[in-house]
């Protein structure tokens, strides 16, 4: 079949994939827009998988300040050459991650970067709440796995919704730019700072206002 130009255009339009995976695509599904998008969303997936595995040393450390100098976030994320880490599409993703940072206020980076103390002692608490409930044993197992998950979502960075999209994670966002680069791409560490942290201080709803405000932007 026929695929027309502003089919194409469109499709490029709503998913920045290139001029001629959007024609592939919209060939493929016999031109039906949302199974285009549905085709190149899962080829973008798989094409990140696969380069996942490479060595990225290059990339950039880069400072994100907010609000006047009270939230300080500094990210380090890594690319295959110096040649991408210098274009403006990896620079706007590392300071959409480190604007990420500064909102969510992410514990760690990925399940894998949380202690292992720290993942028992939210492990026993959830369990003894959950034993309250006077459920049996393995009903009690399968709440506390539930609410790890939960919890492993709510507090490393690339299983949190981003902020500037929730509808995907910022691991979504990570494999959606190694697909668009065309490189491995790995966001390596970060440190967020806010003014007068673990000082005494009155009690506001800042974060929540951060989060706010990057939504907006």
């Amino acid at each position: 079949m026929a695929i027309s130009a502003k089919e194409v255009k469109e499709l490029r339009e709503r998913t920045g994939a290139g001029m001629m995976d959007c024609k592939k695509a919209l060939l493929e599904v016999g031109g039906d827009m949302e199974q285009a998008m549905e085709f190149l969303r899962k080829k973008g997936l798989a094409d990140a998988a696969k380069k996942s595995g490479r060595i990225a040393s290059e990339g950039l450390v880069h400072s994100y300040i907010h609000g006047g100098g009270r939230i300080g976030v500094l990210v380090e994320v890594n690319s295959e050459t110096d040649f991408v880490a210098r274009t403006d599409k990896f620079q706007e993703f590392v300071n959409n991650v480190a604007l990420h940072i500064a909102a969510a206020n992410p514990n760690w980076l990925d399940a894998d970067s949380v202690p292992a103390g720290d993942l028992e002692k939210e492990k026993k608490f959830l369990t003894e709440q959950a034993a309250e409930s006077g459920k049996p044993a393995n009903v009690i197992e399968k709440m506390v796995e539930g609410r790890i998950k939960k919890y492993l979502k709510e507090n490393c960075l690339v299983d949190q919704p981003f902020v500037k999209d929730p509808d995907v994670t910022v691991g979504e966002y990570l494999k959606r730019m190694i697909s668009e680069i065309g490189e491995n791409i790995r966001i390596r560490r970060y440190v967020r700072f806010q003014l007068g942290e673990g000082l005494e201080k009155r009690s506001d709803d800042f974060a929540a206002e951060v989060a706010a405000q990057m939504k907006g932007q």
